[in-house]
């Protein structure tokens, strides 16, 4: 998981686990604080955060035998293009295939080289 700012399209935070685990459970076991203040763009891999944080988007579902209406396609519309810019980020440090491929390396430094190569990544979108 990967805390980006909107604006700088920085890395402020990354959050890991050893082996697969579903998104919204990793952000719950990881203590990551957001204030309530801040709005929370998210994936649909964090359904059910609006329960925790108030100021969180996330896509609307199709409802079980029914199309999603204009309203809704318009809302996952707005959504995905304010989100566009954090999944620029994310592809970035996957250039690095640490996260896009499999890691066949020591797990125990797994945090650490994550943790480096998006702090290089931070390096990089600062001196653009």
């Amino acid at each position: 998981m990967v805390v980006i700012d909107k604006k700088t399209r920085k890395v402020i935070c990354v959050a890991f686990c050893n082996g697969k685990k579903h998104d919204f459970a990793l952000y719950k076991e990881s203590g990551i604080y957001v204030l309530k203040r801040i709005k929370i763009g998210a994936d649909s891999g964090f359904q059910g955060i609006a329960k925790i944080h108030a100021n969180s988007f996330t896509p609307r579902k199709k409802p079980k035998n029914k199309p999603l209406t204009k309203e809704d396609k318009e809302y996952n519309r707005n959504l995905s293009q304010e989100r566009v810019g954090n999944e620029n980020a994310i592809g970035f440090i996957k250039r690095f295939k640490i996260v896009s491929e499999r890691y066949r390396n020591r797990r125990k430094r797994f945090g650490l080289r994550f943790t480096l190569l998006s702090g290089i990544c931070n390096y990089e979108l600062g001196s653009i």
